[in-house]
């Protein structure tokens, strides 16, 4: 990759990013997103204006999957009557890769990513059109992607 960032999330915004892949590897989570823009205050921005680009790897440095959650919701019917309340669900640690092979798969796009200390926060609508509350411990994170797009 040619560009590479270590510790700036904050100069990236990941709203509206694409999941095409998220792999857990030995030692790091890996997430691969199109759609990504580049803040103007970038350490590799040299344009100096809000830049975009597909194909960024960001990865988590031993990263672990801390939590899950499969979002409630509730349905009306056309006149406005609640008929149907679901409860926020946890997905068992067993069901991790299953769900996030499902995020994976295409559709899956992040409405946030925020990073308290060392536990990273997605909030993801998911491609099954349900959203998710994604947490992930790490010690550090890295992005990395081959060039900038214009906006």
């Amino acid at each position: 990759m040619k560009y590479n960032t270590t510790n700036e999330l904050d100069h990236f915004n990941f709203s509206e990013a694409y999941i095409t892949a998220i792999q857990k590897r030995n030692g790091y989570i890996q997430l691969t997103l199109d759609n990504v823009t580049i803040m103007p205050d970038n350490s590799c921005n040299r344009d100096i204006r809000e830049m975009r680009t597909n194909g960024l790897n960001l990865k988590i440095l031993d990263g672990e999957v801390a939590l899950l959650v499969q979002e409630g919701y509730k349905v009306y019917n056309p006149d406005g009557k609640l008929t149907g309340q679901y409860e926020d669900r946890q997905v068992e640690p067993e069901q991790y890769n299953d769900v996030l092979k499902m995020l994976s798969d295409g559709g899956s796009c992040i409405y946030s990513l925020k990073q308290d200390d060392n536990m990273y926060m997605f909030a993801i609508d998911g491609g099954d059109e349900r959203t998710y509350m994604l947490k992930i411990h790490g010690t550090r994170n890295m992005a990395e992607w081959d060039r900038f797009l214009n906006k």
